[in-house]
């Protein structure tokens, strides 16, 4: 069983989600939805459900999409490929490192405090939460493509 707990939780993350999303897309239509501030809380997703899933069962290369608010911005990582550095806080409350290569994509140049950000790309677990990276295409194509999204604009 112990082989299986991780995966046990993933899938049962996933069945939750699904079932929310299948609850979701049958609820009428309510008009549109707007924000009283900037650094209001994006609202909870599958995806993010999926990071936090990740997080418990300590699992890396996950592929993720969802939403967060920026908590800190840091210094760019300058060693090797250069990467925009910034912490998301999610809506369960979990926060993330977000490493974006900005030698492969544009550097969310706006970017600040409070601001809501959605992601696609790869989860790492790390003690802090952890880290998404691979938000940008694979010059390669090997790696399936993710994106930042800020402001109505797609980074990639």
């Amino acid at each position: 069983m112990k082989k299986f707990g991780p995966l046990l939780v993933i899938v049962v993350a996933l069945l939750v989600a699904w079932s929310q999303r299948a609850s979701v897309d049958a609820a009428p239509a309510r008009g549109p939805r707007t924000e009283s501030t900037p650094s209001s809380r994006p609202a909870p997703t599958e995806s993010n459900d999926v990071v936090a899933a990740a997080f418990a069962a300590r699992r890396s290369d996950v592929q993720v999409a969802g939403a967060g608010v920026v908590l800190r911005l840091l210094s760019d990582d300058n060693d090797g490929s250069r990467h925009q550095r910034f912490i998301l806080r999610l809506a369960d409350g979990q926060t993330v490192l977000v490493a974006h290569n900005i030698d492969l994509a544009p550097r969310l140049a706006a970017i600040a405090r409070g601001d809501t950000v959605r992601f696609n790309g790869e989860y790492e677990w790390n003690e802090n939460g952890g880290v998404i990276h691979w938000t940008h295409r694979d010059p390669a194509g090997r790696h399936v493509a993710g994106w930042l999204e800020h402001d109505g604009r797609k980074f990639q």
